[in-house]
Formats: structure tokens, C-alpha cells, sequence
């Protein structure tokens, strides 16, 4: 098997909670806490979980957009959480991010043309004006946009066609990997198809990587080779996609299954109802994060001493004393 394009092990980040008079630190979240994965290049890797698991923080730690607290990350044989902020430019040439609001994260000043050349001049890419502009369109074509477009702003644009924009300026480097941060939640369901294939379309033709972050698990199932769930911080179940749809080991990811949508009406689903709330990662539960609503939880065991993640089929690991 060939090395991993990309490596995390150990992966914390705790976001310090300051209070007082002095601003003293008097706790902290902890958004990351212990998250370890592969990935080989050209492949997909789905992240899921509810709202505030940690799946978008993960992604920007291994960018090290967030500083991680501990832990490391190697891309391609680099450990990239000990490089300096030079070497660190020069590896963002390879890993770059598309971000879940396309709006936001255009600047409004900016032409779509100078947004993504923006790159190009960082990097010295080209060398020509001919050539930067020749880039320009070419990027733009790629993402089902036209020539005309670059002299145009982002609120010219729809939310689909400004979510291509993003696209383009993540390419305009030629990356290896590409982080797309609930890339598709801002957009209607018939748009998400739309850049879901281009999404794939750029993988076959760039042999581009993804950390694909989500929600959506039906989403996440058409893209992913791979899946990662995510609770607390932590990943509970990671397997590939047939695997983890349909042999769920973790009760954490059988809830989330049970609510998707089956479009037929003939076939129905037993919904599984998680008691209680989400802890708050301020203080999250001892052991097992999720035995507070975990509806196999043993007393003793799953509330005293947290699980790691262990084989139980082929590329499937799970995080469940009695499951595992």
C-alpha cells in the first residue's frame, strides 16, 4: 500500500475561555480532542456530526488556519504543524479550502478576476499579464463560468455560480488537497447536485483529494469513498461509505442514519430518538462522550473510560466498548 498523501494523529484543539477582571484563561472548549485518520491521494474522506463536533475546526487544523493545540499533521511526508510561516506559505500551494457561505467569503471589492489571480500573484505562477489572464479564463471555464465573467463582482452572481468562484480560486494553485467545508449547505438542493458533480468532475481530471465536511449524510454518500463520524470532538465510526450505511456499528451513527429521508414511500425506517441534549464541550462527559445518550451505555464502563477506535471489518473502525 502506498504512503498516505495525508496524515493526522493526535489532532486537540482547545479554545481558551477567558473571564475576569484580568482576562485570566478559566476554562476552555474542547472543540478537537484526539482525532487520528488517512487519507490516500485521489480519495474522499466524508467528515459528519452534528453542529459544533468539531468537523470544521478538524479541517482548518490541518491547514493550520487554527493553530492546533497538539498532535500532528504530515502531508506527503512533511510534518506540516512544525513548519514556519515560509515553508507554511509554500505548502498552501498544495491544501487549500473552499468555505461553506460562497458570499462571505468573497471579498466585495474585488473583481471575481482579481479574487482568483490573487493566488497567482502570491505564488508568481505566471509571468505575463497574457498569461495571468489566459489562467484566469481557463480556471473559469473549468467551473462552468465564461471569459466575461472576471470583470464582474460577487453579488452579480447567484449563490451556485459564486460557490464556483470559490472553486476556481481553491484550483487557480493546482492543489493536491482540497478541504470543502460544508461546501454545499449554503445552496438549494438542486444546486448541490450541480457542484457536487463538479466536484467530482475536478477529481477524476486533477486527481484531487478531499476532506469532504457535512451534515448531510446523503450528501456525504454520493461523494465519499470513505467516512469519518464525528461526536464531541472525537470520531466515534469510520469506515468506507457502503460499510458505514449500511452496517452502522456505532449507536452515534445508527441515530444519524435513521434520519435520512428514504424517497420510497414503500420502505420505511425505524427512527432512533437520542434522549437528552448534546453535552457541552466546555465540559464534555467522562469515558465515552457519548454515554449520556447512548441507549446501550453500561454504567461503569462507557461513563468511566473512553474508547478508541478498533478494527471490525475491512478499513472499519469503531469507538465503542461493546461494539468493538
Amino acid at each position: 500500500m502506498t504512503a498516505p498523501l495525508l496524515k493526522v494523529e493526535g489532532l486537540v484543539k482547545y479554545f481558551p475561555i477567558k473571564g475576569g477582571i484580568l482576562g485570566r484563561v478559566v476554562d476552555k472548549v474542547h472543540a478537537v480532542d484526539g482525532v487520528s485518520f488517512e487519507l490516500q491521494a485521489g480519495e474522499t474522506l466524508g467528515v459528519v456530526g452534528e453542529s459544533g463536533c468539531g468537523k470544521s475546526t478538524t479541517g482548518r487544523c490541518v491547514l493550520r488556519l487554527i493553530e492546533p493545540t497538539a498532535g500532528k499533521v504530515w502531508f506527503e511526508g512533511q510534518d506540516v504543524t512544525a513548519m514556519d510561516r515560509h515553508a507554511l506559505r509554500g505548502m498552501a500551494r498544495h491544501m487549500q479550502i473552499i468555505f461553506q457561505d460562497p458570499y462571505a467569503s468573497l471579498n466585495p471589492r474585488m473583481t471575481v478576476g482579481a479574487i482568483i489571480g490573487e493566488a497567482l500573484t502570491i505564488h508568481k505562477l505566471t509571468k505575463t499579464p497574457g498569461e495571468y489572464r489566459d489562467r484566469i479564463v481557463d480556471l473559469l471555464e473549468t467551473v462552468g463560468l465564461r471569459a466575461d465573467h472576471m470583470q464582474r463582482y460577487p453579488h452579480e452572481f447567484s449563490g451556485g455560480q459564486r460557490q464556483r468562484v470559490g472553486i476556481a480560486r481553491a484550483l487557480a494553485v493546482s492543489p493536491k488537497l482540497i478541504v470543502c467545508d460544508e461546501a454545499v449547505s449554503a445552496l438549494d438542493v438542486s444546486i448541490q447536485a450541480q457542484v457536487i458533480n463538479l466536484l467530482e468532475d475536478l477529481q477524476a481530471k486533477f486527481n484531487l483529494t478531499y476532506i469532504f465536511i457535512a451534515h448531510d449524510l446523503s450528501v456525504v454518500e454520493h461523494i465519499s469513498r470513505r467516512v469519518a463520524v464525528m461526536y464531541l470532538g472525537r470520531i466515534v465510526e469510520i469506515a468506507p461509505a457502503n460499510a458505514l450505511y449500511t452496517e452502522p456499528r456505532h449507536p452515534y451513527t445508527e441515530a444519524l442514519l435513521s434520519a435520512v429521508p428514504i424517497p420510497d414511500p414503500k420502505v420505511k425506517r425505524k427512527r432512533i430518538m437520542l434522549q437528552g441534549d448534546v453535552p457541552s464541550p466546555i465540559r464534555p462527559p467522562p469515558g465515552c462522550h457519548f454515554h449520556t445518550r447512548c441507549p446501550i451505555a453500561q454504567k461503569g464502563l462507557c461513563d468511566t473510560q473512553a474508547p478508541v477506535l478498533k478494527r471490525v471489518g475491512e478499513g472499519h473502525e469503531v469507538a465503542c466498548h461493546l461494539r468493538a
